[in-house]
């Protein structure tokens, strides 16, 4: 059953006319955060916690007592209209808070800036349905995720519905949630809850709510900014506001992974706007649309507005951040060692390639294992959450990059596993998967434009001072963390490896020790990881592009979750649908539905997997005329087209 809330501050921006009159357009303003991973003090911009110092410069963004203040000064501004605030998920996981309080401080300051419904994320689970049971107890807003399903064992109980329907000045708005399909193996739900489809979820929850004569109904999502464009915006009568992928859309900024908001074909023939707003507290998203009485949405508009120091921190949430930090503040400033420069732990490097924030890690594991005759290590990108800037390196820096209280594990496995544990790790770099691998005792090159599986070659393991190609048969002693032992990240190979070993030392004590031994410690990349054909020619008129390989789908028997918090792995995406078939209903992608293009000039939002050799066969009926969408648009990389930018297609 759905619950309706009505809220006094909101006031009718619509004129009802005579009986039997249609209703004038209605206007919605959604505010919106998404992967606040419990920044609830103000970041600086390796998105570590900002330091005094930082804040007198006026270098610090975010954190709970700034965004308290963006929200209010914003909803002060647009008094008198229509107004929800919203939280897309992940909240838990990423301080010293999350650490100390499991969950409950998150809970408190969000209370205060008084969100009108959220999902939840995959990092929800990290403790299990334990830790996210006492977070609902807490919360004073209700949680909508319509692909979570609790058995009646579970503490969860009801208390996370598929949908809502919210009275925003006398018209229904529905809401229906959703979290990324692959929560199960990236994180820990554990036994009484099962992941459901979301794009079969969503589609029932938004059936029940048309049931109920709703006909404006936000897609409130944790799936993924490419799995929102590619799929859930293509579901017939909702419009999409995300999280999970950190993904900065913006009209203004040059980093932007899209527009904001971004308008996707549906192929009821109107256009969805898609919008999330970064990560970390750094950004509130603020979109306005504009909804016909029938729901559908005439336009759309809007910017994410940065959480700077020209917004006041406020003082009654500044303080009781004061407060909760004393317990914490000790460890939070121990200073361990030093770096000559800073260490770069940044998502869109260390999911894609070698950095130095990888090489820290996993060199530190493989050195605290060696005299076990460990020879490899491996991390999963994923699971560093920030950099650490050059000078001072505290023993709180260091936790807030490896804030997961994964432990250090060993196993044996043979040079054939290794390398199918390499092809995993680079299955998904295409989507930002956090499962890529960051190694030490062995170097690897992987070409992503080969398919799926067959993607990793010349890999050499170190032995003594020298690299050998690494041998298939030969057993290796490998290192990694307690999560990835137990499949987490979709390294089951490493399920089947022989005498496992949970070490036990937290991998951000391991860390942090490791960059005390090497003080002043140098960072550094070296090139153990190569990726190959990295401007790969255009294919010819007789050879396609390759799509980008699908991942493949999580099994329809997931891995039992780890005992310990599973990284944040933020896996694609646009990660594949689960074993279960998709509905009836779900749309094709987004080119199906445009084709009148072949004859008439348009355009195309690039979805995840799209190529111009796909889109010509779509648009023109001939794979061969890619040509003509690779001119019309600055002739881009085939191989690496950005998803979520809009391309002119031109007329045949």
């Amino acid at each position: 059953m759905t619950k309706s809330f009505s809220f006094g501050l909101l006031t009718a921006s619509m004129l009802a006319l005579s009986t039997g009159a249609a209703f004038a357009d209605y206007e919605l303003n959604i505010l919106h955060i998404n992967d606040f991973h419990s920044r609830i003090e103000s970041v600086n911009k390796f998105d570590s916690t900002c330091s005094a110092e930082e804040e007198g410069k006026k270098e610090c963004f975010g954190g709970a007592a700034r965004l308290k203040t963006a929200i209010d000064q914003r909803r002060q501004a647009l008094s008198g209209k229509n107004v929800l605030l919203l939280n897309a998920g992940d909240n838990f996981q990423g301080s010293l808070f999350y650490t100390t309080y499991k969950g409950a401080a998150e809970a408190e300051f969000l209370n205060l800036m008084k969100f009108d419904a959220m999902t939840v994320g995959n990092h929800e689970f990290d403790d299990s349905e334990d830790g996210l049971a006492t977070f609902l107890d807490k919360v004073q807003f209700p949680v909508v995720t319509a692909n979570v399903k609790a058995t009646a064992a579970s503490k969860l109980g009801d208390r996370i519905k598929p949908s809502l329907v919210l009275d925003v000045a006398g018209q229904k708005i529905g809401i229906v949630g959703a979290v990324t399909n692959d929560t199960a193996e990236l994180s820990s739900p554990g036994p009484n809850v099962t992941i459901a489809d979301d794009v079969q979820s969503i589609t029932a929850a938004v059936q029940d709510l048309k049931g109920q004569g709703v006909n404006k109904i936000i897609a409130l999502t944790h799936v993924g900014y490419p799995r929102d464009l590619a799929l859930i915006a293509k579901i017939p009568d909702v419009d999409v506001v995300g999280g999970h992928s950190h993904s900065l859309l913006s009209n203004t900024d040059p980093k932007a992974e899209g527009p904001y908001p971004t308008m996707v074909d549906n192929p009821g023939g109107y256009k969805v706007p898609v919008v999330q707003a970064a990560s970390y507290s750094k950004y509130l998203g603020d979109l306005v649309v504009n909804f016909d009485d029938s729901g559908v949405v005439k336009d759309a508009k809007g910017d994410p507005i940065l959480i700077d120091s020209t917004f006041t921190p406020d003082p009654a949430v500044l303080a009781r951040i004061g407060e909760l930090a004393k317990p914490i503040e000790e460890l939070r400033k121990k200073v361990i060692g030093s770096s000559e420069s800073p260490i770069e732990g940044d998502r869109k490097v260390c999911r894609v390639k070698e950095c130095s924030m990888g090489n820290l890690v996993a060199d530190a594991m493989l050195d605290r294992t060696k005299n076990q005759g460990v020879t490899i290590a491996v991390q999963n990108g994923g699971g560093l959450r920030a950099s650490i800037d050059g000078g001072e390196v505290t023993q709180g820096e260091v936790i807030t990059v490896l804030p997961f209280q994964n432990t250090l594990a060993t196993f044996e496995t043979t040079g054939a596993d290794v390398v199918k544990a390499l092809e995993n790790g680079v299955s998904q770099i295409d989507q930002g998967a956090g499962r890529f691998p960051q190694v030490a005792g062995l170097k690897f090159a992987f070409d992503q434009s080969k398919p799926v599986g067959s993607r990793v070659g010349d890999v050499q393991v170190k032995e003594g001072d020298n690299f050998a190609p690494i041998d298939p048969a030969k057993t290796y002693k490998v290192a990694t963390n307690n999560f990835m032992r137990a499949g987490g990240d979709g390294y089951s190979i490493f399920k089947e490896g022989k005498n496992a070993y949970d070490y036990g030392p937290d991998l951000a004590d391991v860390t942090a020790e490791y960059v005390a031994a090497h003080s002043p410690y140098k960072p550094y990349t070296d090139g153990r990881v190569t990726e190959l054909a990295q401007a790969a020619p255009a294919p010819s008129a007789s050879e396609p592009a390759p799509a980008a390989p699908a991942a493949p789908a999580p099994s329809a028997e997931p891995s039992p979750a780890p005992a310990a918090p599973a990284p944040s792995t933020e896996p694609a995406p646009a990660a594949p649908a689960p074993a279960t078939p998709a509905p009836a209903t779900e749309p094709a992608p987004a080119p199906a539905a445009s084709a009148p293009a072949a004859t008439t000039p348009s355009t195309h939002v690039i979805a995840a997997g799209d190529t111009f050799w796909d889109l010509a066969v779509t648009f023109y009926g001939d794979g061969t005329m890619w040509r003509k969408l690779s001119d019309a648009n600055g002739k881009p990389n085939p191989r690496h087209l950005t998803v979520g930018k809009e391309i002119e297609v031109p007329a045949k």
